[in-house]
C-alpha cells in the first residue's frame, strides 16, 4: 500500500491552512512585531514560554532571537524558560514552574511570549497571570480562538490566534508565524 496519497493529503492541507490564516493574521503579527522590537530597542527582555509542543515552538523563538534568524546579527534578549517548568522542584505541579521563572527573571517593560495549541496549558496560563501581576505585556500564540489564554489577557496585550483546529496545522502555523515575527525584528532593526 502507498503512503504517497496521505503525504500529499498532508502538503495539501497544510498549505490550505496557510492561505486560510494568511489574511486573518496579517495584523496581529505586524502589532506583535512591532510590540516586540520596541520592547527590545527599550532595552527590555523576551521571556518565552510553552508546554508540551508549543515549549518546543517557544524554544525555537527565543533561540532564533537570542542566536540569529536569517543573518547574522547581534544576539537580541530572549530567554526560553525550562519547558513543563522542568527547573522547579515541585513535581507535584509541573507547569506552574513557568510562572514561577517569569516572578524570578521578568519585570516591567519586558515582554512574555506564550504559546498554546489551544490556550489550555495551566502552566502558560499562570506564567501569563504573573506576567501580568509584574506589568509586563503578554504576547499569545494560540490555535483556535486562543482558549482560556485570550481570556486572560488585558487591553495591551497582543493576541495571535491561527485559525485551525487541527493541532498539525496549529504547530505548523505556529512555527510560519515565529519566521514571520523573526523576520519582522530583523527588518526593523537592520533594514533587511
Amino acid at each position: 500500500m502507498s503512503l504517497s496519497p496521505r503525504i500529499q493529503d498532508q502538503f495539501q492541507a497544510s498549505m490550505q491552512a496557510a492561505r486560510d490564516a494568511q489574511s486573518v493574521l496579517v495584523e496581529p503579527i505586524e502589532q506583535a512585531v512591532q510590540v516586540l522590537t520596541e520592547c527590545l530597542m527599550g532595552a527590555g527582555k523576551i521571556l518565552v514560554c510553552g508546554q508540551g509542543v508549543a515549549g518546543l515552538a517557544a524554544q525555537h523563538l527565543a533561540t532564533a532571537l537570542a542566536d540569529r534568524f536569517a543573518q547574522d546579527r547581534p544576539g537580541l534578549a530572549a530567554i526560553a524558560l525550562a519547558r513543563d517548568g522542568a527547573s522547579v522542584m515541585d513535581d507535584a505541579h509541573p507547569g506552574l514552574g513557568l510562572g514561577r521563572q517569569v516572578a524570578a527573571l521578568g519585570h516591567p517593560g519586558d515582554i512574555l511570549v506564550a504559546l498554546s495549541v489551544f490556550g489550555g496549558a495551566d502552566g502558560v496560563r499562570d506564567a501569563v497571570r504573573v506576567a501580568h501581576e509584574r506589568d509586563m505585556r503578554v504576547l499569545v500564540l494560540a490555535g483556535g480562538d486562543g482558549g482560556p489564554l485570550a481570556r486572560i489577557l488585558r487591553e495591551q496585550d497582543v493576541l495571535i490566534c491561527i485559525p485551525s483546529s487541527s493541532v498539525p496545522r496549529v504547530v505548523e502555523a505556529q512555527f510560519l508565524v515565529i519566521h514571520c515575527l523573526c523576520d519582522g525584528i530583523d527588518f526593523f532593526l537592520l533594514g533587511a
